[in-house]
């Protein structure tokens, strides 16, 4: 993994983040280069000055943007709107829950993700998905090609979204394949957190059995054919899923959980030896979670394990995992596999330090585990290898 910042893996990896998902070297070296001091005291001026060194890249880049949109040179607008969107979500991932600027940072992201997706003329579909009484905002990425085509629901992890999602490609390359994809702000990230106050849950078959009664209404997909990817803390949501919604014909865990409790608890140890994901970790829970206190929180955390759910799933299951995950450990990976018994066919992936992609989701590689998993979709549910 590229690391920047000697110690600080929680900005190492929005580093890494930024730059699967769009980011250009120079400009992120620019931001880096700025933050080495800070880096290394770690403390609220610290992460103050590393808001501060994304949302002015953001802004520079905006601006380019701005002035291309002025000049009416609409697609070299889009490549700068979308970095800018990815350099607005850095600086908003890792600001406080309670920071009055949050929103702002979120909306300013969501504004550049939407028109450089226009202005590029992808073919994108902003669609709500009717959940509880209630909406969740989404994604569509139709298959290339005519007819109904098989489609994967994404859901998010902890602290990423639909947009991150997008931008890291594996919809694009899912398109290639025959595959549409339906990406998921589903409760607890995203704009579903943000916007609508939905609280993360448990029981992740429901957002993943409103997806799909909702996909059952689209023309354009074959309702028989869907299955369901999510990373990070998604390897619990997507296994959780496909264990109770029987009409997943496939899963994918882009990082394997297996007992996310005890990770978090190990996480929140004054004595870590585990890496968090983000900074003001136990802020960011109740904030996930709506409660007030961490011990709130942990209460429903507490139903975050895969023991006696990924013994129920009944469809395909592709485990994507890195040898040298610092957050989740492989032995995590290793116990899912060994408990999807049921699954008529189940495989674990491992990307090793030799090949790449060997970080938490493929933080370092992206591309490899996108690769991987989009051929595997396609194997399974009957897209196109070529």
């Amino acid at each position: 993994m590229y690391e920047p910042f000697r110690s600080n893996y929680v900005w190492n990896l929005a580093v890494n983040l930024a730059l699967g998902s769009g980011g250009v070297i120079g400009e992120v070296d620019e931001v880096c280069r700025s933050l080495t001091e800070a880096a290394a005291r770690n403390d609220d001026p610290a992460q103050e000055e590393f808001l501060q060194g994304w949302l002015k890249m953001a802004g520079r880049v905006h601006a380019l943007a701005q002035a291309d949109e002025k000049a009416g040179h609409l697609y070299s607008a889009a490549r700068k709107l979308l970095r800018a969107s990815m350099y607005y979500m850095t600086a908003e991932r890792q600001a406080h829950p309670k920071d009055p600027r949050k929103p702002m940072l979120y909306r300013q992201m969501l504004d550049c993700f939407r028109a450089g997706i226009r202005y590029r003329k992808d073919d994108v579909e902003w669609v709500e998905v009717p959940y509880g009484g209630t909406m969740m905002p989404a994604l569509f990425v139709p298959a290339e090609g005519k007819g109904r085509a098989p489609c994967m629901i994404h859901f998010d992890g902890l602290d990423v979204m639909k947009e991150w999602i997008y931008l890291a490609g594996i919809a694009q390359e899912l398109r290639r394949r025959g595959v549409a994809t339906l990406i998921v702000d589903h409760p607890g990230v995203g704009e579903a957190l943000r916007l609508r106050n939905l609280p993360s849950i448990p029981e992740m078959e429901k957002p993943a059995g409103a997806a799909l009664d909702y996909l059952a209404t689209r023309a354009d997909v074959d309702a028989a054919r869907v299955g369901i990817i999510a990373l990070s803390l998604g390897g619990y949501y997507a296994p959780r899923a496909a264990a109770f919604e029987p009409r997943l014909k496939c899963c994918v865990a882009w990082g394997a959980q297996w007992d996310w409790h005890e990770r978090v608890v190990a996480r929140l140890s004054p004595h870590a030896t585990t890496q968090r994901s983000v900074s003001h970790f136990a802020d960011h829970l109740n904030w996930v979670f709506g409660k007030a206190s961490i011990e709130e929180s942990m209460k429903v955390i507490s139903q975050f394990k895969l023991d006696g759910a990924a013994q129920r799933i009944a469809c395909p299951l592709l485990i994507v995992h890195g040898e040298n995950d610092r957050q989740i450990p492989l032995s995590h990976a290793e116990a899912l596999l060994d408990a999807a018994s049921a699954s008529p066919r189940r495989e674990l992936k491992v990307f090793t330090l030799a090949e790449g992609g060997a970080e938490h989701c493929q933080a370092d590689n992206g591309s490899l585990a996108v690769d991987y998993m989009s051929d595997w979709i396609a194997e399974v549910l009957g897209g196109r290898a070529q």
